[in-house]
């Protein structure tokens, strides 16, 4: 009897019975860093068991608007993810997010919330607010290049994260500021998480905009950062050799001061 009750209730809802989750359907998306992806440093400290020291800066969605608990922020979420991935791993994140930042601002704070934390690894979200406040593309390229230069003079691995894929964002002219993403990071051979792309799929396979954006139409949802998140560790541990990603990370070393 329950065996026919279930057969019944898959055939009335076949599709509602084994739905995934917004962030399950956005992991299933296959997204990488482009190549190449030189990250040396994070990749060898990951061989390990760390400490990986890593500082993500950016804007409001680095900081995490409209999340009070930092841990669910996507770089709150990045660090839980790669420790997931990388049993008994020391990750150290530092949030150098800040809102309604733009991509000058961010440098004018490169040596106090970035060189100075020594990082291993730098993921720089760049982008929004600089197209959204109708600031010209061709005059960023530069800039973003420059940026990306001082970062590298640190010694630490750069990640470059362009926009969201989110209405207001479609609703402005962003394909000229990803052209310049893409290009600067090409230039500099530095590789580049394309969250605009990893939520576009993402929405293509099914799921709601709304799902993985908040109620202003630009920032994250809970769903949304935890989708970046999760998918920016795997992206970063796929960089390794293939025949690590899956291993038990050793015993754990001491990072000197």
């Amino acid at each position: 009897m329950r065996a026919g009750l279930l057969a019944i209730a898959l055939a009335v809802a076949p599709h509602t019975a084994f739905a995934r989750s917004p962030v399950e359907a956005c992991l299933a998306v296959d997204q990488r860093l482009t190549d190449p992806a030189p990250l040396p440093r994070t990749s060898t400290i990951l061989t390990g068991a760390g400490p990986l020291r890593v500082v993500a800066i950016g804007s409001s969605s680095t900081l995490g608007l409209w999340q009070s608990d930092a841990t669910r922020t996507y770089p709150g979420r990045l660090k839980a993810e790669l420790q997931q991935l990388r049993p008994g791993l020391s990750v150290e994140l530092i949030n150098s997010g800040r809102n309604a930042d733009t991509i000058p601002g961010n440098i004018a704070r490169f040596a106090r919330d970035v060189a100075a934390h020594k990082p291993d690894l730098v993921i720089w979200q760049i982008g929004t607010n600089d197209i959204t406040w109708l600031h010209s593309a061709d005059s960023l390229t530069g800039r973003i290049t420059d940026g990306i230069r001082q970062l590298k003079a640190t010694g630490a691995d750069v990640i470059l994260m362009d926009q969201q894929y989110a209405p207001v964002i479609l609703a402005s002219n962003y394909t000229k500021m990803q052209e310049s993403i893409i290009e600067a990071a090409r230039h500099e051979n530095v590789p580049l998480f394309s969250r605009f792309n990893l939520m576009r799929r993402t929405v293509e396979g099914g799921v709601s905009v709304t799902a993985l954006t908040s109620w202003d139409g630009l920032h994250s949802s809970a769903d949304g950062y935890e989708c970046v998140g999760r998918a920016l560790a795997h992206a970063i541990v796929a960089t390794m050799p293939a025949a690590v990603q899956t291993q038990p990370t050793p015993a754990k070393r001491v990072r000197s001061k």
